[in-house]
């Protein structure tokens, strides 16, 4: 598998969702709590070209964008295969 990165809040409901979808595919993934460590938002939006909402998803360094563009990737089949090794 691909490394996964995924900026969230705590409270944040579409990041709860992209969590299980991943998790629901054995994905493991490395959680950037952007509440928790401020520091990291900059960061999260200089890798997400601008974009400053939550979640925010890397595969391998690519920016998959939010949950909405993780779950469109799943409903057409491509989620799988950007994941295979």
């Amino acid at each position: 598998m691909k490394q996964v990165e995924i900026y969230t809040t705590p409270t944040c409901g579409y990041c709860r969702m992209a969590k299980n979808l991943l998790s629901q595919k054995g994905v493991a993934f490395i959680e950037y709590d952007v509440a928790a460590d401020p520091t990291l938002r900059p960061k999260m939006v200089a890798r997400a070209a601008g974009s400053r909402t939550v979640p925010q998803i890397f595969i391998d360094d690519t920016h998959i964008g939010g949950c909405d563009d993780l779950y469109a990737l799943e409903r057409t089949g491509k989620l799988d295969p950007i994941l295979a090794a």
